[in-house]
């Protein structure tokens, strides 16, 4: 189980073609490939936008909630998030709706080292994203749920992973039970759904921007809080993301069970096709595992 195959053929000129006959204003702009992920396909148009393009049928209703919930939510946030500029909607052959979004400066956070400052910050910024959720919002199957739906499904990671014995040490288990036994004492707000180190955007150790919102949901906050031990290597500085965030002892605890949610999966799948994504979930393993966890 790597990257998931494409559904579609995306390239420039049908970037060029869908901006022609639905927003010519922009398609004299110049247009390059940027990045390809799971479920999207980026191009840069100009210097001041992207074009992001599903590339396949799961990416499509992604990218639909995105251009539905963030207008909602990104008056509320602290650090600069992909507000859609221009929704797309299908065309020259292409079959799932589009965006238009501002180009967001920086690369992705695993590239850099974060300091004190930057933790402060991520805290400020998921308590203003974890605010209560109405009752007409997204709910995930998969994130922001109970760890124990989740707890089948890592079960099998770590058994496939169990050739990797620096990984997965018996502290992994250990943390992994805990989090399990950590009973959930809050409502459901606003999350993320999938805060890892690709999708944080940082220049020279600063967080320029929070990409990929394909996932937001309702849940869990201890989803998001995750992505502390995927960001940051000292203990200290980790501490200090939560104490400003305010977490309790048991939030604390599912914070790193899904903080071994993701580093299984992104090990797991990125030994096949995706060294940066392995090296993301060792990195976070050997976090977990360390005596500051």
């Amino acid at each position: 189980m790597g990257t998931p195959s494409t559904e579609v053929n995306i390239d420039v000129e049908l970037v060029r073609s869908l901006l022609q006959s639905q927003h010519p204003d922009l398609a004299h702009l110049p247009i390059r490939p940027a990045a390809s992920g799971w479920d999207n396909a980026l191009f840069c148009l100009g210097e001041r936008w992207a074009v992001r393009l599903p590339r396949r049928q799961q990416g499509a209703a992604l990218i639909e909630k995105e251009q539905t919930w963030l207008p909602v939510l990104a008056p509320q946030l602290t650090l600069p998030v992909p507000l859609p500029y221009r929704c797309g909607q299908p065309g020259s052959g292409y079959p799932w709706q589009w965006s238009v979004v501002p180009w967001m400066a920086g690369d992705t956070a695993d590239k850099e080292t974060l300091g004190d400052r930057e933790a402060k910050r991520l805290a400020v910024f998921l308590r203003s994203l974890h605010t209560p959720a109405p009752t007409y919002a997204p709910i995930s199957p998969y994130r922001g749920v109970p760890l124990t739906q989740r707890s089948a499904l890592v079960a099998e990671w770590m058994a496939s992973l169990n050739a990797t014995p620096d990984a997965l040490t018996p502290a992994i288990y250990d943390v992994w039970q805990r989090a399990l036994a950590a009973p959930i004492a809050t409502a459901a707000k606003w999350l993320h759904g999938d805060l890892h180190p690709h999708n944080i955007l940082s220049k020279a150790g600063v967080i320029t921007g929070v990409i990929d919102w394909g996932d937001l949901t309702a849940g869990d906050v201890a989803t998001d809080l995750a992505a502390i031990w995927m960001l940051f290597e000292q203990g200290a500085t980790r501490d200090r993301a939560f104490d400003v965030y305010g977490a309790d002892a048991a939030t604390h605890l599912r914070a790193q069970g899904w903080a071994v949610f993701f580093a299984t999966i992104l090990l797991k799948t990125g030994r096949v096709d995706n060294p940066s994504h392995a090296a993301i979930g060792r990195n976070t393993l050997r976090r977990l595992a360390s005596s500051d966890a």
